[in-house]
């Protein structure tokens, strides 16, 4: 007399089942093993807590469906984050022409002084100098969403404190600048 199948059995005896079952929600034959290989992985540390053979095939479709979604959310991360690393400006991107700068309001450099430091930083390594967001993030040991934030903040409160010093110079975008004011402090 044969014992009853272990669940590493039951489960291997269904793996077409289950195979099919994955490759109709993924859409493709090799994410679908990759899938199913990951779930019997998981399977062997958890399948203590499966009390009668009868629903382990239904627990087991279970784990599939969940290793699906971990599978969708983790490739949405990875596409989001090519997405931003291709649209992000490149390390070696080329710095502004010596005439645009001249031709700036010679306050905006002074303002940026009167910024919170972290807002000073961001503006001068990334819009200054040209470093990616990227590097900047590792430099100040945050995270790249971090700095993004923290660049958009730091312009905020630059455009804020330029039109605030220098009034109708800064309605033309500070261009060939005409408050002649003297530097702030």
């Amino acid at each position: 007399m044969r014992e009853s199948p272990t669940i590493a059995e039951n489960l291997y005896g269904q793996n077409d089942r289950f195979l099919r079952f994955v490759e109709r929600r993924v859409g493709s034959k090799a994410l679908a093993e990759e899938i199913l290989q990951d779930a019997y992985v998981k399977s062997l540390t958890s399948a203590g807590s499966v009390r009668d053979d009868e629903s382990i095939t239904a627990w087991f479709y279970r784990l599939l469906r969940n290793a699906i979604i971990d599978g969708q959310r983790r490739r949405g991360v990875e596409s989001r984050s090519l997405e931003r690393i291709a649209v992000e400006p490149g390390e070696a991107e080329p710095l502004p022409d010596a005439a645009l700068m001249d031709a700036v309001c010679s306050c905006v450099g002074a303002l940026v002084d009167t910024l919170k430091p972290e807002y000073a930083a961001a503006i001068r390594r990334v819009e200054v100098e040209g470093s990616a967001v990227g590097a900047f993030a590792e430099e100040a040991g945050i995270t790249p969403n971090n700095a993004r934030v923290r660049l958009h903040r730091a312009r905020e409160a630059l455009r804020r404190a330029v039109t605030e010093y220098c009034g109708s110079c800064a309605g033309g975008g500070c261009r060939d600048c005409s408050c002649q004011s003297p530097r702030p402090a």
